[in-house]
């Protein structure tokens, strides 16, 4: 689970009284923001930036998965992708929970 910062939290209502423009600004100088809807969390306000590279650390993270199950089944024993999976600490819910 991502570590979020208290600060970083904004409701709804304090969203729309900051405004749009304002809550991308400050996406754009790097501050993310977690917009709650009745104290739970619903959306991110993030720059294209920052999304950009969260989705490349995905794909990398499936090659490495890719990888580095090719590099346990060199030696004629062979690993499920659970296994291989568990040895770089994900599971396959934390895979299919990947945003496409």
């Amino acid at each position: 689970m991502a570590l979020i910062e208290t600060e970083d939290l904004i409701s709804i209502s304090d969203a729309n009284k900051l405004g749009v423009s304002a809550l991308v600004r400050e996406a754009e100088e790097g501050r993310d923001r977690i917009v709650l809807r009745n104290n739970k969390a619903v959306a991110v306000v993030m720059s294209v930036e920052r999304f950009e590279r969260l989705q490349q650390l995905q794909d990398d993270l499936i090659d490495i998965t890719l990888a580095a199950s090719r590099m346990m089944t060199t030696s004629g024993d062979r690993h499920s992708l659970n296994d291989v999976l568990e040895h770089v600490g994900y599971s396959r819910e934390d895979l299919a929970a990947l945003p496409d």
